[in-house]
């Protein structure tokens, strides 16, 4: 660490607050105080400049009427202090009696982008170590981990870090929703209000994605103040947004444990999952930018991400070699890059009823196994992708004929499935010996370059943690073995999408709906912290196979085209003029990939909520691509000029239309200028006035190539 600093702490009789670190990066600052017991984060928000701070300007004083000394929200706050919200940490020994913790400083460690705090409780002789780091990102990392020092086992049933948002901060935005329609925004006022976001299906979640997002009153995608706060955890989970709690407005997140889940005998630890938290002082979209720039430097090495041809919509279960091979020959006329085979391929599986756990080439089907698909596919410069569900067991399967105690529920009279399966104990190492086996072997035999991770049940009678954990360290063996490999994590689509599992994937299928109406919703709520490029976005069939609505291939192109494209229809079926579009639609997003997969995500602050934009800005602002889409109909007759900020406002950008099939205007005599014949306009005009929209018909999307002209 640079400047490394470290303080020893004399903590008796210690009561005056001390700074002990202020960190800052871009716009935010943060900054950490002590009274000698435990720190706090005493700010985090806009950037306070390179002064040394006063301690005592953090202070509010005491008040009559409550205890005689000043209530903090501590980094991990305790009754015993005073705190009377929701403990950071609860804990009780194994006879039951609670655990009142009172933890003294005893040591930190400062850089410029890190405070690091020991502390010690000695009278119920457990340590803690409690990590805040401020990352060139410019998003906040905290984690803690409590150690038990003594002999006595500790019952750990909550730990979860807090800190503080500003006053102003009146509004919280949330994401959630159900299978085949996730990550839908809403937004709760925060006033004298607690307002919590649980999860307990032990997984990331399609209810409830582990994201909230508070601010200013009405605070939009470029304008007003917003902390958002994400947990990096595939689990259980738990945020909480305090205004109640001696009137100060804190943030609080942690793993969701259940009782007797995590038990610490002497010298055993537990350590909380990471929380980020992004601050923004122009919008949600710049809180988006910032957790886009983190999650990107998480792998830092460039990948590239081949168009995918998906088989799961065009042949299901009815697997055979002759079929498939055709299939694999339009995906590479159409400019396909990667043949993925879904669900059907191994020992046993003719339909979701049986065969999972046996991870085996069923002979019946394949005889002479997966190789000759594969060669064939490798022949046509295609590589070759997998799918897998690790996690899963079906009763009807050998696995669980020979280790039925491997499953969850698994010794229980009547189980309780899901999708006719049951979860596999993944805490136990013998179950992922068992995986990886199965999974290496297939990897290591097959030319195969991407894996599709499925997980399609809810975990009952289980322990969310060490499933979540024993799955990570399967993940961390398998990538460690097979490097270049992707991971995809699907969950019933977008089920676990975090940046906890994002550590060993690197795509995520955001819904098993590709209804390309219902996807901008979706794709729009994720990229509220996920970078488009990992999102998996499939063009499917004109009719969609979940909601039964038929969109144009523009349409479905247009959605498709901002997050790691794919294709999800039997090619077998199209006709020429389908497969001609097919191929120019694929060429299109090619072309667009660099920027597409490397740029800055824009949403438009729209107020015809007729219409949906959005698109990707070069990080250079040399170059965006726009896409307007038109949802409903309007009862305007024109719809508001589209404006596109953070363009260089002096430089000079022509625009295009770009066509991925036959426009669908609606009803008109003249299109605006633009459209017909292109314009060049600076980058202030394009700010401030913007240009018009073309009319459009419902459930349709043109898209603007802006791009900067270099005299």
């Amino acid at each position: 660490m640079s400047d490394h600093t470290q303080r020893d702490w004399q903590t008796e009789g210690m009561a005056e607050t001390m700074v002990i670190g202020h960190l800052h990066h871009r716009d935010t600052s943060i900054v950490v105080t002590t009274d000698g017991a435990m720190p706090r984060i005493a700010y985090l928000g806009k950037f306070l400049g390179a002064a040394e701070l006063d301690p005592s300007h953090f202070s509010r004083g005491v008040l009559g009427g409550g205890l005689d000394t000043e209530i903090h929200a501590t980094l991990l706050p305790q009754a015993s202090s005073g705190w009377m919200g929701r403990p950071g940490v609860q804990a009780h020994r194994t006879d039951g009696a609670d655990i009142a913790f009172s933890f003294l400083m005893h040591r930190s460690h400062r850089s410029d982008e890190r405070i690091a705090m020991e502390l010690v409780d000695e009278d119920n002789a457990v340590e803690l170590y409690i990590d805040v780091h401020l990352t060139t990102s410019g998003v906040v990392e905290m984690f803690a981990r409590l150690t038990n020092t003594g002999s006595a086992p500790i019952n750990l049933t909550a730990m979860r870090l807090s800190f503080p948002v500003g006053y102003q901060a009146s509004e919280v935005l949330t994401l959630g929703g159900r299978h085949g329609m996730e990550a839908i925004p809403q937004r709760t006022s925060w006033n004298r209000s607690v307002i919590s976001v649980e999860n307990r299906t032990g997984r990331t979640s399609h209810e409830n994605v582990g994201l909230i997002a508070a601010g200013t009153e009405a605070f939009t995608e470029h304008i007003g103040e917003v902390w958002g706060t994400h947990i990096a955890w595939s689990g259980n989970f738990e945020l909480t947004c305090d205004a109640v709690s001696h009137s100060l407005r804190t943030v609080q997140a942690g793993e969701l444990i259940s009782p007797g889940e995590i038990i610490l005998e002497k010298d055993q630890s537990y350590t909380t999952p990471l929380i980020d938290v992004a601050y923004s002082c122009h919008g949600l979209l710049n809180m988006s930018r910032t957790f886009h720039r983190h999650l990107r430097a998480l792998h830092s090495e460039p990948i590239h991400r081949p168009v995918i041809l998906n088989t799961w919509e065009a042949v299901y279960f009815q697997h055979d070699l002759e079929t498939l091979s055709d299939l694999a020959r339009a995906a590479a006329d159409v400019g396909i890059e990667r043949f993925v085979l879904d669900d059907g391929w191994f020992q046993g599986r003719r339909n979701d009823t049986a065969g999972l756990g046996d991870w085996w080439v069923d002979t019946a089907v394949w005889p002479q196994g997966l190789t000759p698909l594969i060669q064939h596919v490798r022949s046509l410069n295609m590589d070759f992708g997998l799918w897998f569900e690790p996690e899963m067991v079906n009763p009807d399967s050998d696995l669980y004929r020979q280790h039925p105690d491997w499953a969850l529920n698994g010794t229980s009279d009547t189980p309780l499935l899901g999708r006719n399966q049951l979860v596999l104990d993944m805490s136990k190492k013998e179950v992922r010996d068992y995986l990886f086996h199965h999974l290496d072997l297939m990897l290591s035999t097959h030319d195969i370059a991407y894996v599709k991770w499925d997980h399609n049940r809810p975990l009952v009678g289980g322990r969310s943690a060490a499933h979540t954990a024993g799955t990570y360290e399967l993940l961390q063996r398998l990538t460690s073995a097979h490097p270049h490999v992707h991971f995809e994590s699907c969950a019933s689509g977008g089920g676990r999408i975090d940046f906890g599992i994002a550590q060993y994937v690197r795509r995520f299928w955001a819904s098993d709906s590709i209804d390309a109406l219902d996807r901008l919703q979706i794709q729009r709520g994720l990229s509220t912290f996920m970078p488009l490029e990992t999102l998996g976005s499939h063009i499917g069939s004109p009719t969609c196979h979940m909601t039964g609505r038929k969109h144009a291939l523009s349409f479905r192109a247009a959605t498709a085209m901002f997050g790691w494209m794919g294709v999800e229809w039997n090619l077998l079926s199209l006709t020429d003029k389908e497969r001609s579009q097919l191929a120019h639609v694929v060429s299109v997003y090619k072309r667009f990939r660099p920027l597409l997969h490397s740029g800055d995500v824009f949403r438009a602050d729209q107020i015809d909520t007729s219409l949906h934009i959005h698109g990707v800005i070069a990080p250079h602002r040399s170059e965006a691509l726009i896409s307007v889409s038109k949802i409903k109909s309007n009862p305007n007759y024109h719809s508001a000029p589209l404006t596109i900020t953070d363009l260089n406002a002096e430089s000079m950008y022509s625009l295009e239309v770009i066509p991925l099939g036959t426009p669908r205007w609606s009803l008109h005599r003249e299109l605006p200028g633009w459209v017909t014949t292109g314009a060049v306009l600076s980058g202030q005009q394009l700010t401030t006035v913007g240009i018009p929209l073309p009319p459009l018909l419902p459930e349709s999307s043109v898209l603007i190539h802006v791009k900067e002209v270099v005299a």
